[in-house]
This record gives C-alpha cells, structure tokens and sequence, in this order.
C-alpha cells in the first residue's frame, strides 16, 4: 500500500467522523451518523470525479463506503467520551482537508496531465464534502466563516501538484502538500488567520 493509499483511506475515515460528530452535536439517529458519514466522506471525491467524467471511486470499491459506516457506528456509541466534539471536528476536518487535497490533485493530474485542472481537482475534492456537510446540517458553512479552508486546499494541491512537475517523488510531494494544507488550515483554527475581506467602499458618482 503506497502513501497515497493510506491518504485516501484514513482522508475517508476522518471526513466519516466529522459527519458523524455533526449528527452526535444535533442528537440524532443511527441512522443519521451513517448519512452524515457517508455524505462528508464521499461528497468531494464523487462531485470530482463527475466533473473528470470518470467512475465515482466508491462505486468501484466499496470499502470507502464500509469504512464511513464503521466510524459513523463507532461515533454514535463514543462520542459521549469526547469533551469538546466541535473543536474536535473541526480539527478532524482539518486533517481530512489536507489529505484530500493532495489525493484529489494527485488524480486530476493522473487523468488529465493539467496542472490547473489538479489543483482545481484537489480543492473540490478536499472542501466540498464538508460544505455539503453542513449545508445539510443547516451550519454555517466554512466557506462563510472567516477562517482560511478553501485556501489552503488549493495550496495544498498547489503544492503536491508544482513538485510533481518539477520531478520530485510522488511520497514525498504528497507528504509536502499535505503539511502545506494542514499548517495553513491549523493556522486559521488556532490563530485565526484569514485573507483581507472586501470592504464597502463608496460608490461612482453618478
């Protein structure tokens, strides 16, 4: 199993528990954490994969699926054990982002060879599946929150994507992108780094 296999896999079950944690935060049912899981884990990569016009990855290896359905069952009976589950979701989310950048820059580039079209892959693939999270959830999503996400998704492509193409190892551009993605995002969360926001400015005279 390369690293990338362990990225795609554990990037899965991270976004699963984040899902699952969003329905043990509205006390919800079993059946909630499974879709919640599902949802989160699986949303990025099949939007992905739609727009790439190539088989949605779950439906060609169901252990994406069993493994959602296996942290989401776990979630439901201990998520009483942890303290403070919105911090802990977020970070979760976090960890996930990052690894979803890279594997979704590292397919995009595989299938397409365009460097635009990997970073473009990985940060659909990365954010998407938590702003459908919590579009459905009815949350705020990340995109509104002031924190950096979608940024460092697409750095964290950016990245693994622009040391493929000047010859570094595909283990090593990945672990780089993935830390790129991670201190970024880690930096919003714990210092609240975020990018300029527009500021209403006076309109032309007419």
């Amino acid at each position: 199993m390369t690293f990338v296999d362990i990225l795609d896999f554990a990037g899965v079950a991270l976004f699963a528990a984040t899902g699952a944690l969003v329905a043990s935060r509205k006390e919800l049912d079993i059946v909630a954490f499974l879709f919640f899981a599902v949802v989160t884990a699986t949303g990025g990569g099949t939007v992905r994969d739609l727009i790439l016009d190539t088989p949605v990855f779950w439906l060609a290896d169901h252990s994406y699926v069993l493994i959602s359905v296996a942290v989401a069952v776990g979630v439901y009976f201990f998520a009483h054990l942890i303290e403070y589950r919105y911090g802990t979701l977020l970070w979760l989310d976090a960890v996930a982002l990052s690894a979803f950048s890279v594997l979704g820059a590292e397919k995009g580039l595989m299938l397409t060879g365009s460097p635009i079209v990997a970073v473009l892959s990985g940060t659909m693939t990365a954010a998407l599946g938590g702003i459908i999270r919590d579009v459905i959830a009815g949350e705020p999503t990340v995109v509104s929150r002031k924190e950096i996400y979608i940024t460092a998704a697409a750095l964290g492509a950016g990245a693994f994507t622009l040391l493929v193409g000047l010859g570094l190892g595909t283990t090593l551009a990945a672990l780089i992108g993935v830390c790129t993605a991670f201190v970024i995002r880690g930096g919003g969360l714990a210092f609240g780094w975020s990018l300029p926001p527009y500021r209403t400015r006076p309109g032309r005279p007419v």
